[in-house]
């Protein structure tokens, strides 16, 4: 059985996505996603610490994708700032993620226990954002609604990027979620 090749982390997530659409996320052990994946649970263990958290890999990569564009920002207000997030975190987002995305969410939204964690990791994104925000002078208050802002809406913008008819790029899909969101809060103004 493979171990230590290349490709290993995506063999198992693959395995994994496949066997839980199939069978259900409660329906399938660590021991078959390794199987699956032409490897041991030993390997499966050192690049996962359960079978949860193969849907929610890389955490650390997408937050970085959203807070290292903070960080690089030239100077401005915090909803610039935080829309420089956005862009950056849309770059996470190509065009071969989508059936991956689309497949992932479809096992997330059968299962409360994982819909949990997706919210848990969209909250987390919010603090690291406000954190990136505060870091660049940002006052606490600003800080965190220009990133809760933004994350909802990336979370908006990856709920369409992921539905079936959908087509446009994520940075297109973002684009005008974010026009609907200045839509709303120029009506509201009027």
């Amino acid at each position: 059985m493979a171990r230590w090749e290349a490709g290993t982390r995506e063999r198992l997530q693959r395995a994994a996505l496949d066997l839980f659409a199939a069978r259900g996320y409660d329906g399938v052990t660590v021991a078959e996603i390794a199987a699956g994946a032409g490897t041991t649970e030993r390997t499966f263990f050192r690049h996962f610490a359960d079978k949860r958290e193969v849907l929610f890999r890389g955490p650390d990569d997408f937050e970085l994708a959203f807070v290292g564009a903070v960080a690089a920002a030239p100077d401005g207000d915090p909803l610039a700032l935080a829309l420089a997030g956005l862009a950056g975190g849309a770059t996470y987002f190509h065009e071969d993620r989508r059936p991956w995305s689309r497949a992932r969410q479809r096992v997330i939204d059968a299962h409360p226990a994982l819909q949990e964690r997706e919210l848990l990791k969209l909250s987390a994104l919010a603090a690291a954002l406000t954190r990136a925000l505060t870091e660049r002078g940002v006052a606490p208050v600003p800080a965190a609604l220009a990133a809760e802002s933004a994350v909802t809406v990336f979370h908006t913008a990856f709920a369409v990027w992921i539905a079936e008819d959908e087509a446009r790029p994520f940075v297109e899909v973002q684009a005008a979620v974010l026009a609907e969101l200045h839509a709303l809060l120029a009506a509201g103004r009027g």
